[in-house]
């Protein structure tokens, strides 16, 4: 598990910088946003390891972003993530409810409960992740019983895991990450949930591991990553997805849809329906 590391709060005073939330993604290990009452929200980005200042600037410029007002802390713990980043509130979607480790009980609900140990993947309260459940619902509530699944960057586990509760009758899930502790992480998470049986978690860096083609084709595969990956692996996502089986990108905001969208309408793939919350989206596409 992580050491310490360094916290860096940023605290806008009125509008976002354009880019500022792809920023945050790429630069920082895990980031979220603290949501204020009154007066803007408080973004925080974690960083373990060497923190120079002058690096973080130097990226934010390469990206043409001027950075809002920050403040930096180092955070001294045997694990950050634990002490610091993960203890979210228990949040609700469509079919599920989604509450952390922290939480000594479940929460009272009628929807499906699922614990998360965020771990690496923070994000399992992002606005991306919200919409690729409320996709991943939209398939089911249609009728949809995929028998093979694929996760791509899987991070937490949370799409996995929520695919095999929904149809655990039915499917196996291959789950991988280039993070080794994001493996870890989905692998502890699927036996906090009893779902071991149905998800395989491995480490790959995109496609390379041999698993991802001997289990191929499949029919949904789910993709909640970032933009520029996302285009870099449309042909390869095509190429393991049968005809009729259905692919969730996620991970890239409202000026990056077109871009990522088209890329996979080159490769045979129909949009199905453009999920929004706040600048994020998320899309449901089909190979024809």
């Amino acid at each position: 598990m992580m050491s310490s590391c360094w916290q860096v709060s940023f605290h806008p005073e009125e509008n976002l910088p354009n880019g500022f939330e792809n920023f945050l993604d790429e630069y920082f290990e895990v980031n979220a946003c603290n949501y204020q009452d009154e007066g803007p929200d408080e973004y925080v980005g974690y960083k373990s390891g060497e923190f120079r200042e002058k690096d973080m600037l130097s990226f934010a410029q390469k990206l043409g972003i001027k950075l809002p007002p920050y403040q930096i802390t180092f955070l001294e713990s045997s694990n950050w993530l634990k002490d610091y980043v993960i203890k979210f509130s228990p949040f609700t979607t469509e079919d599920f409810m989604i509450y952390g480790i922290h939480e000594t009980k479940a929460p009272q609900t009628d929807k499906i409960p699922l614990q998360i140990y965020a771990a690496t993947a923070f994000g399992s309260d992002h606005q991306t992740t919200r919409s690729c459940l409320q996709a991943i619902s939209d398939l089911y509530h249609q009728g949809f019983a995929p028998c093979s699944i694929l996760d791509i960057g899987t991070g937490s586990g949370i799409l996995s895991l929520a695919s095999a509760k929904l149809w655990q009758d039915s499917c196996k899930i291959l789950a991988v990450d280039i993070d080794e502790e994001a493996v870890w992480v989905t692998r502890q998470n699927a036996e906090n949930n009893n779902l071991s049986s149905l998800i395989q978690a491995e480490m790959s860096d995109g496609f390379i591991n041999p698993l991802i083609k001997q289990k191929a084709p499949y029919d949904l595969i789910l993709a909640n990553i970032l933009a520029r990956p996302l285009i870099e692996m449309s042909v390869s996502i095509s190429n393991h997805l049968k005809t009729k089986g259905y692919v969730i990108l996620s991970g890239f905001v409202e000026d990056q849809e077109n871009w990522v969208i088209q890329s996979f309408e080159k490769t045979g793939m129909k949009l199905i329906k453009l999920y929004k919350q706040d600048n994020w989206r998320a899309a449901l596409m089909q190979k024809e």
